[in-house]
């Protein structure tokens, strides 16, 4: 079995010149944690997901640094949560979205799918062809599709 007999072809994605409000719109009405970054050619250039957002509206802790008896504190956001949460909304989403997306082609074999999803601990991956967005395959596609004959 091959990646395209079990992706969604209705991938739900963003543009490169989306907002971040535009994205957690998606996550709302579709009751989805991420997605792809597309351009206008439907080129995958990024993926943003749920956690991508909480680590930016997260308490951003202080740093220390050392530089040889020359201490430097690089303190965290000053900005109280409820103002981070506020200034996410206008960002561009390629602001926070992880440019280096793991992807696989139409034409994987599943078992390769599910180690790369396992091993990379990741929930879904973009599947293309010929370089473009063809489609979306998820940890829940191959449980269901695979254990749904054996139960």
């Amino acid at each position: 079995m091959q990646a395209h007999e079990l992706m969604k072809t209705d991938v739900i994605k963003v543009k490169v010149q989306d907002s971040v409000r535009t994205v957690i719109n998606k996550f709302i009405d579709y009751n989805i944690s991420g997605l792809p970054v597309v351009n206008d050619r439907n080129e995958i250039m990024a993926y943003i997901s749920d956690g991508d957002i909480m680590r930016f509206i997260g308490k951003h802790k202080d740093i220390t640094v050392d530089w040889l008896h020359f201490v430097t504190v690089i303190q965290g956001d000053d900005y109280k949560f409820e103002e981070r949460v506020k200034n996410i909304l206008n960002l561009n989403v390629m602001d926070i979205a992880k440019k280096t997306v793991q992807t696989v082609e139409w034409n994987e074999e599943i078992e390769n799918v599910a180690a790369i999803l396992g091993n990379k601990k990741i929930k879904k991956l973009p599947v293309k062809k010929n370089g473009i967005l063809a489609g979306i395959i998820s940890r829940g596609d191959i449980i269901r599709t695979i254990f749904k004959e054996l139960l």
